[in-house]
This record gives structure tokens, sequence and C-alpha cells, in this order.
């Protein structure tokens, strides 16, 4: 495992530039506590900060209660979102978050939303907070107009961000501190205590683009040490057949949130890091993730570079890649790729002989090809004489559309055509969420080099409020509504589900829920075609980038709760909150589930078995995206319309409550 990895798991030492009791900065010469910041910043110091921490460090040590004893915390790291919060001040057994905006003379949207930010990842990420108070308070330093203070608390401890003049700092803590009289915190022990961010794909992707953020992230609340464990074995294998001159293909498997794409990301950039003459690379066939991805760290490389945004996309393409561009370019050229490392994400998607065939001789004008997806990837990487490493990224019930192989295809091919080949699996890989055929698992079993648990990821990392969801979702979709009831009784207290039949009280409860940043969107099921009478237009696609990655002022954003995402939009990435709307294409019919498909003016039922298993991936998919909880909405029907009718969702509204999910 790379050390750099390694820090990624074992997280962070140092949390502050500077930390201080109360008294102790008050006697401090300013230069001195100055000198201190600038030290431990790192970079080369701007006048303008220079002059911001002068103007902070005058206004606490005027505005600071004297009386209040504590310990004050400058530039204090939020690791997650790769930020620092101007104070943390720690009294009593209050945690206060501190935000100066100087020469602002009113409060906006995004720096309220921002020191929220702040508590809440404190609240949900540091060990210290989890079970403590945390006030917000934003100060506009030249508002001037005495503030009414009113501190308001929600159920988890966080108060609403409190916005008041510097004159009123010391106000607004004491007003806080009345209303708990819990016991106090020790601010050393606080500060020192463990990190463990969930990150988001896009959050994590940014953090490893960047490599000096690596070393603030931790692993997840949820997730023990699966991720470093699954780094560790990948490095061996490569390592093993590098050293060997073997080739190699490993297969990880994981459930739906389990880090798959962060392990890949990980693997391909510190491969690249360490080992630049293997020019290791990400692909992945998931078009709105490399969209989203490439544009997050577009934007974020522009802004902190201060280039134009076009040279910034161009020069971070190279670290996600579109694995169809990869197959297009090994087409014109029978020479090996000059990559010896690639880790293909979601491999389960790739494109079987038939859709591989039919799509190259129409679109590409390759009439005389034949060959499934899965068999040319395998077939250009053996163009090396020597050695290369093939990875796998495989999530189990994941396949949506028509066309897709799974992961039969990659095995048989390898069987059939390169038997030469070291195949390493995870331990769990003859499941039949990824095999079917029990005659392939058989043949598997006997041709495998290494079975390994490392190799499988099972706790997801998505919710870090509740790791059974996936767990939750599997029994939904299987009807096995007895057994998703026990599971959910185990994480309804700290994953909120709302089931409802009226779209507006959803939408209301999503805006409620979420605060700060927090993001949340509709999603519907691309067949769900008869919830446009209800404003849900899935055949209108979303722009993934706008809409995963703008702000809640932009009509195409998520936020504004209008634009659909269907599976094909949201695989692989996810929400903090979304509205999961549900539609007659996966509909109840004596006690089982039915599937059905919207042709002309009816619903049809759907009798072939890979198309049923598309429509219920597509409902799994969805039902996994949200971090903190879902609301979902099954429509009342309408008794003048042959398709709505409404027993149909009354059907599907029955079964979700006998799941245990609650109604609103």
């Amino acid at each position: 495992m790379s050390s750099r990895y390694a820090r990624y798991i074992s997280g962070m030492t140092s949390h502050s530039y500077y930390g201080a009791d109360t008294e102790a900065f008050l006697a401090a010469d300013e230069n001195a506590v100055l000198g201190l910041l600038a030290a431990r910043h790192g970079f080369a110091l701007e006048h303008e900060q220079k002059y911001a921490w002068q103007k902070q460090i005058r206004l606490l040590r005027r505005y600071l209660p004297r009386a209040m004893p504590g310990r004050l915390y400058f530039e204090f790291s939020i690791p997650r979102m790769g930020k620092r919060a101007d104070v943390v001040f720690v009294a009593g057994g209050v945690i206060f978050v501190i935000e100066f905006k100087l020469g602002a003379s009113r409060y906006d949207r995004h720096a309220i939303d921002q020191v929220h930010d702040y508590a809440l990842d404190l609240k949900n990420f540091h060990h210290g907070s989890h079970h403590r108070p945390v006030v917000t308070i934003l100060t506009a330093t030249e508002v001037s107009a005495p503030a009414v203070i009113s501190v308001d608390w929600t159920s988890d401890h966080v108060a609403e961000p409190i916005c008041v003049s510097p004159a009123d700092l010391s106000g607004a803590q004491e007003i806080a501190m009345s209303h708990h009289s819990g016991a106090a915190i020790d601010p050393v022990a606080w500060s020192r205590s463990g990190y463990q961010p969930t990150p988001t794909i896009v959050e994590a992707a940014l953090a490893l683009y960047r490599q000096h953020d690596v070393s603030e992230i931790t692993r997840s609340e949820a997730g023990a040490d699966n991720l470093s464990l699954t780094a560790s074995r990948v490095e061996q294998i490569i390592e093993d057949a590098k050293s060997k001159g073997r080739k190699a293909i490993c297969f990880i498997t994981g459930v739906p949130g389990a880090g798959k794409t962060l392990a890949g990301l990980n693997i391909a950039t510190s491969r690249a890091e360490r080992h630049s003459d293997e020019h290791a690379v990400f692909l992945s066939g998931n078009g709105p993730l490399v969209d989203v991805l490439r544009e997050a760290l577009a934007r974020d490389k522009s802004e902190r570079e201060q280039i134009p945004r076009t040279k910034a996309l161009r020069e971070v393409s190279t670290f996600v890649q579109n694995i169809h561009h990869f197959r297009d370019e090994a087409l014109d050229s029978d020479k090996p790729p000059v990559e010896k490392v690639v880790v293909f994400d979601e491999a389960q998607r790739a494109w079987n002989r038939e859709m591989t065939s039919k799509f190259m001789q129409q679109k590409r004008g390759r009439p005389t090809f034949d060959m499934s997806e899965p068999a040319f990837l395998l077939s250009v990487m053996d163009r090396y004489p020597d050695w290369c490493v093939v990875i796998c990224l495989v999530g189990g019930g994941q396949e949506i559309n028509t066309g897709e192989a799974g992961l039969a295809e990659w095995l048989t091919v390898l069987r059939d055509r390169h038997p030469d080949w070291d195949l390493h699996v995870s331990s769990r890989l003859d499941d039949r969420d990824y095999i079917w055929d029990a005659k392939l698992a058989e043949d598997l079993s006997r041709n495998v080099t290494s079975s390994d648990t490392a190799l499988h990821l099972g706790v997801s990392i998505r919710s870090f409020r509740a790791e059974a969801v996936s767990e939750f979702v599997g029994y939904l979709v299987s009807n096995e509504p007895e057994k998703a009831r026990i599971v959910y009784d185990r994480v309804a207290t700290k994953y909120p589900l709302f089931l409802t039949r009226d779209l507006e009280k959803a939408r209301l409860w999503l805006r409620q829920k979420s605060r700060g940043s927090e993001r949340y969107g509709l999603t519907a099921s691309s067949g769900a075609s008869r919830l446009r009478t209800d404003g849900v237009w899935v055949r209108a696609k979303v722009d993934a980038p706008l809409w995963f990655l703008n702000d809640r002022a932009d009509v195409r954003s998520s936020y504004y709760l209008e634009e659909t995402a269907t599976e094909f939009d949201i695989q692989g990435l996810e929400l903090d909150w979304t509205c999961v709307c549900w539609d007659a294409d996966f509909r109840r019919d004596q006690r089982q589930w039915q599937c059905f498909s919207f042709r002309g003016t009816r619903w049809q039922h759907v009798n072939s078995a890979d198309r049923q298993i598309f429509i219920k991936n597509a409902y799994r998919v969805r039902l996994t995206r949200a971090r903190q909880g879902m609301a979902i909405y099954v429509p009342k029907g309408e008794i003048s319309d042959p398709t709505r009718r409404p027993e149909v969702y009354d059907g599907i509204y029955e079964y979700l409550l006998s799941c245990g999910i609650p109604c609103g």
C-alpha cells in the first residue's frame, strides 16, 4: 500500500494553525500569534491573508468573553471539504465555529451555508463533536446594528447559524452557553479525537488529484479498514506480475456504495505517482460519472491555479478517461497501449458481443468487428509481450441496460481466449449477485490463481449514517418484506425514510431535511413514463455536471427539484437526500414484483428475464444513492386513466409500508 494511501486511512495529526487557551491568547503578542499562523500556513503569505488574520485577532481580543474560559483554534481543518474554518472556540460544554466576513455589510446565502457545513461536518465526522452541541456564528465586520440574538437548535444539537456583528460575538456565545449545562469539554483531548469522514466520490477524486490533501482524510465511520486491505492486496498482485513478467487480471467486488470507484481511483493515481513508466489509468464507461468528475476537477484546478477552465479540463482528462475512447484508440493501432495498469470501473456493464458489434459496425464503420467489449479490451492488453495488470471493479445487481454483458462475459473470455493469464478474484465472486451461471461458477473455482476476502468491499460507505441501507434495499427489491423490516428497524433512527403519495410533501421534506449545502434531488427510473402527469419527465435528459455540481440558484441543478435523474445519470454518484419517484414499471401482483414497459399508449408486461433484472436493478440503484436519507413518492393514480390505475400504485405503497417505511 502506498504511503499516500496509508495516510488516507490513518488520518491527520494536526488540526489547526494555532491553538491556545483563552487567557494565553489574550495575553500573547499579536505579532507572535501572526508569526505562528504564517509558519503553519506553508504557502506564500499574501497580504490579504495577513490582513485577515490581523483583523480576526484584534476582533477576538476585543470581543471574546473574558469570563468564559476555553480554547481557541485558528484555521481549524475541515478535511472532507478541503477547507479550514476561521476559528473554532471550545468553551464549557459547547463547540463554537466562528467565520468572519471581512468588509461585508450583509450575510449572503453562500456564507451562511459554508459555516453551517463546517458545523455539520464536525458533528458527523469528528468523534469529539458527535455528542456535543455545535454553534455556528457568522460575523460580517461592517454590520453595526445590534442583533436580536436567538439560538435555534435542531434534534442533533447543531444550532442554526447565528449572524451577528463583531460587537455581539460575546452575547451570542453567552446565550448559547446558557442553553447547555453539560459536562465541560477537555479542549486538547477534543482536538486530538479522531476525524473519520465519508467523502463523496467527487470529494475523494478532488483529494486524490490534489495529493497533498489526501493526508487529511481518513477512513469512513462505517468502513473499518476494508479499503486499505484491498489497496494492499492489489499492490501485491501488480508487483508479483511485474517481477515475474506475467499478465494478470483482478476482480474486486463490493456492495453498492462500498467504495469500489474510490479504490480504483486510488490504485490508478498511486501507481501513476510512484511508477510513472506504467502510465496507470482509470477507465469508466459511465458517461455521467466521467463528465461530473472531470468538470469538478477542472473547476477546482481552475480556481486554485487561476487558469482558464478549458485548459484545466484538458489537463485533468488523463486522470479519468472514458473506456470507449480507450477502445477507439486501440482500433487504430495494433501496438500495446501506453498503460500497463488499467482499472475498469463497473466492469459488469461492459457490452456483450451483439451490442459491441452492432455499435462498431453502425457507428465506427467496422463491418467485420465481432467481439464483446471484454474480449476486445483484453486482446488489446494481451499485446504486451511481458506483463500487464487489469483491475475490474464489479458491483452486484448493477446491470441496468440491454447489452450489458455482466461478469460472466469477462470470465468466459478469460477461459476460452486467455487461459495463461493469472486470475485473482474476490472470495465473493461466485455469489449469485455476480455470477448467475452455475457451470461458470464451477469453472471459476478450478481456474483461479487466488481467491481473497481482501478483494471484496463488504460495507457501504456511501451512507455514513447507516451501513445496512444496501442490505435493506436488497431485501426490499427481492420481495422479502419481513427481512427488510427487521433491517430497517436497525437503521431508522440514523437514516430517515419518508413514504408519501404527495410529491409536494416529498419536495418539502427534502428542503427541510437539507442543511447548509447538502444536496438533494429527484430521481425516477428511465421507464417511469407515466410520472409525466406529475411533472416528472424522464425523457428529458439532465446535464449531469450541472445537475450534480451547480448551486441552488441554478434552475438546472438538482436543488430546484425540477429536472429528474434516472439510473443512468446517477449510478456511481450520490446525493445527501433523494426523492425516489415510483412508477408502475416495477409493481406488485399476487405478492410478487412484476416488470412492465410503457409502449405507445399502454403498459406491456416484460417477459425477458434479462430486462426484468435491468428494471429491478434500476430501482436498486436509485434506492442506494442517498447518503443521509430519502423520500419515496408513490402516486395515487387516476381512476379515469387506464395507464395510472389506483390499485396498481396502492399495491406498491402497501408493500413499502410492510417493509417498515413510515408514511407521511
